[in-house]
Order: structure tokens, then sequence, then C-alpha cells
């Protein structure tokens, strides 16, 4: 009966906060949100209003509260209302579906501190702007994946993963110590002290395929995220250039940070860009593969031999494929 209570003392407490964050709501809207009968938002509403709440209600219109009726004493200007529509079409498309259903119930709470025409502001904003992303950030298996970490780094426990690593595709279990989150190349990665490989790793949250918050605390105690970022090891590299038509450059820009892109100059019509990549079997080749037909290659010649070798293979399986279809 105790909890029973609580979660009904919570629920209406955020039925408040949902009534102050839009002009007139719907017992429908307020049933669909928190999963109850409309009987069960009637008598909630009941409940409010024999506590002094100032309610307002039409038949087939809906309900809202009295203009002027503020509970929390914060209130946030236009602007700063505005950037936080911006954050939350962010948080619905870069972060899993449990922190994003946190961050919308904190957009009710910050909606409900709002005047009448900053109200109308956000509400015109929230259909005006639009974010997509075709990366696969989480597994359909661990939609909640972020928010565990969160909890685990704030309260020190354990996790459990499944975990399928990139090259060989094999799936191990592995127990961490999750020490901070970080997005990188628009992937989300956790940075964890690993009890499987004792020592420090990071993990993509795509590839978690299950994960489980423990009860069991950290064994060590482990500094700020930014000490393991910067002593994370990295290959020496190998020097490679090559030169890109000066339109094809704008648009390569974005991912050669990526690949170690160290300098770049202007070369005639071509913009020269120089890199120091870790990978020369498959990453930067592939890489440079993509647009190819607007770049060439000045070194080394073990790169150009790489490429080559790729392109061959390429040619050899387009051929096949005519044949095949004829």
């Amino acid at each position: 009966m105790k909890n029973e209570n609580l979660s009904r003392f919570d629920r209406i407490v955020a039925i408040l906060i949902h009534l102050q964050s839009g002009r007139v709501v719907k017992a429908q809207d307020l049933a669909e949100r928190f999963e109850v009968s409309l009987r069960t938002v009637y008598r909630d509403i009941r409940s409010l209003e024999a506590a002094g709440v100032p309610i307002t209600g039409e038949a087939g219109v809906g309900y809202s509260l009295v203009d002027g009726y503020r509970l929390p004493p914060v209130m946030f200007t236009q602007e700063e209302a505005a950037s936080f529509v911006a954050a939350e079409k962010l948080m619905q498309k870069f972060s899993d579906k449990a922190l994003s259903s946190h961050y919308e119930s904190a957009m009710y709470k910050v909606k409900s501190v709002l005047k009448g025409s900053a109200k109308d502001q956000v509400a015109a904003l929230e259909s005006q702007i639009w974010v997509e992303t075709s990366l696969e950030l989480f597994n359909e298996r661990t939609p909640d994946a972020l928010n565990v970490l969160l909890s685990s780094i704030a309260e020190k426990k354990q996790v459990t993963l499944q975990y399928r690593t990139p090259y060989n595709d094999e799936l191990t279990d592995r127990i961490i110590e999750p020490i901070g989150l970080f997005n990188e190349n628009n992937y989300w990665y956790v940075m964890a002290y690993c009890l499987l490989r004792h020592d420090y790793r990071q993990f993509r949250t795509d590839r978690m395929q299950g994960i489980r918050l423990t009860s069991t605390p950290f064994t060590k105690d482990h500094g700020p995220l930014q000490n393991y970022r910067k002593a994370a090891p990295t290959a020496p590299g190998t020097e490679v250039t090559i030169r890109v038509d000066k339109e094809a450059a704008r648009y390569i820009r974005s991912g050669s940070k990526y690949y170690g892109l160290v300098s770049e100059s202007i070369v005639g019509d071509k913009v020269e860009m120089t890199f120091l990549a870790n990978d020369m079997q498959d990453g930067m080749p592939r890489w440079y593969m993509m647009f190819a037909d607007c770049a060439e290659i000045v070194g080394p010649e073990s790169f150009r031999d790489r490429v080559s070798e790729l392109l061959e293979k390429a040619r050899v399986n387009l051929e096949a494929g005519v044949q095949s279809y004829t």
C-alpha cells in the first residue's frame, strides 16, 4: 500500500507539472502519458483541486491552470527555453530511450515555469527543429545502455556486458567499472576498467548486446575521465599524403580528423592533406576509396599498393556480378 501511495503521489505531482507546461491538456493525453485510465486521471485532478490547485476544465476541451499560477520559483528566458528545445531534439536522436525519456520529463518541468508568450515560442520551435542520424548508436537489446552506465558511474557499481568485438565479431562476457562517457565521431563510448583484461578499455554502445547494473561495488578508485583519455596509447602511425580536388575537400574534412589528419595546404587547384594513419590495411585505404575518383596519392608507395589491391578486388567482383547477371 505504501508503494502504491508513493506511486500515486509521484503521478499527481507529474500531472501538475504537465498542466503547467501547456495551455490546455486533454484528459486522454494525461492517461496515455501516465498509462492509467481516464477514471484515474479524473480522480487525480480532483485530488489536486482538493489541495487548492486552481484547475479549470471544460468538457471535450481539457484542463488548464489559472493564469499566473506557478509552483517552482525558477524562471527561464525565451532564449534559454529555445536552447532547451534544440537540446531535446538532439537527446531524442543521440541518447538511448531511457535517458531520452528522463530528458523529456525534465523538459515538462522547464515548460511549466514559462510565461504564456514563451510557451507559445517553444511550441512553435518544437515543430520547426529536426535532427536526423543514420547511425545505429545503441543495440535494440540495450535500449537503456546510457542510463545504466550513468547509474554505474554515480553509484560506483560494476556493470556486466555482453560485448561484440569489432574485428572477429566474437561475443564476450565482460565485467567493467565505468569511469566516464564520451561521444566521438558520432558514436557513444564508455571508458572503463575491464576485469577480464585487467586494464582500462573503451567500449562502444552499439556493440553492447546486453547490459546490467550489479550491486557489486568498484574494486578500484578511478580518476577523472580525461586522465585516461590522454593516457590512451596510440601507435606511431604512417605518414600518408593525398591531393584532393578543392570541391571534394569540403565534404571529406568532417571525417579526416578521425583518420589522423595533421596538416593541409593548397597546391595548385588541389588541397594536399597529410595524415598519420594507424590502419594502413583497411581503415585508411577503404576511406580513401570513397572519393578516389577526385583524389590522387602522393605517398607512400605502400599505401598506393594497398589501394590498388582493393581496387583490383573490386574490379573482379564487379565483372563477376556482370557475368552472373548476363
